[in-house]
């Protein structure tokens, strides 16, 4: 079943000015779904290196920040090391290479489409690194993976993981026309950094998405930088996505700029 969370609604400003939002009140108990309604799986791999990794995948709602309903699906990617940090220590070379990324990738898509099948809302969002999607033979391996996988109704978002913090917008706008189509069509996602975003205008990139986990937003001075933040983000992209922030904090974000958001996953949310 569907789950929609209340959005606080935007009022008028003072002496006409243009509408801005409230901050929110306190917000009130929720309970939200649980990951599990949604699936995940977990799956093995060896590295190059001969590590042991575990990939964990999590399907997560989406939500449109116009009407507040559910409108997509996006796939949470949480990648271990077997063996906790002692098993990291003394190595010699990186963890992961590009091939090992570029396997991470491929078999996130394979097991991602799955997961999307059951449900009735459309195409979803799958993460993949920025070292896969930047190079020709790793644009061509997803492509190629994808039109061979159940692909689900819709069109498939993949969000790009781990970009540099100084990208070359030409490299950028390259991969994305390259990548794109009427099925599949690439985020990218961004550590919130107004200045990152600002350096991306004219990638002609179609969507960013920004991680609050980390945004100290929850108080009026806060607030000011993160609108500052989605507002540069919507300058470089027609479609905002907001990650883990309060849904009684939907409204200021829509009025800021944002589209569409995966609120904070948690079982209850409390004054």
């Amino acid at each position: 079943m569907r789950e929609v969370f209340a959005m606080r609604p935007v009022v008028d400003g003072p002496g006409g000015d243009r509408p801005r939002a409230e901050l929110p009140d306190e917000p009130k108990a929720f309970v939200s779904s649980s990951p599990a309604s949604w699936g995940s799986v977990t799956f093995p791999l060896v590295t190059r290196a001969r590590r042991e990794m575990s990939i964990t995948l999590s399907v997560q709602p989406v939500f449109g920040l116009k009407n507040g309903k559910i409108v997509s699906r996006r796939i949470r990617r949480l990648v271990r090391h077997k063996g906790g940090e002692p098993a990291l220590r003394g190595l010699g070379r990186p963890m992961l290479e590009s091939a090992d990324l570029r396997r991470i990738d491929l078999l996130t898509l394979n097991h991602g489409s799955v997961l999307f099948r059951p449900g009735n809302v459309e195409g979803g969002v799958l993460p993949a690194f920025w070292r896969t999607v930047a190079t020709g033979h790793g644009r061509f391996a997803m492509i190629y993976a994808g039109d061979q996988a159940e692909a689900p109704p819709g069109r498939v978002w993949v969000e790009v993981v781990g970009m540099p913090d100084r990208p070359d917008v030409q490299a950028v706008a390259e991969a994305i026309e390259n990548f794109e189509n009427d099925q599949r069509g690439i985020i990218l996602h961004i550590p919130p950094d107004p200045g990152l975003a600002e350096r991306l205008v004219g990638a002609g990139c179609d969507c960013l998405s920004v991680d609050f986990a980390a945004v100290d937003y929850d108080n009026p001075r806060g607030w000011h930088e993160a609108e500052r933040l989605i507002r540069a983000a919507r300058k470089a992209a027609s479609r905002v996505l907001i990650l883990n922030i309060a849904p009684h904090w939907g409204a200021a974000a829509a009025e800021a700029g944002a589209t569409h958001a995966v609120f904070c996953s948690m079982e209850t949310l409390r004054a």
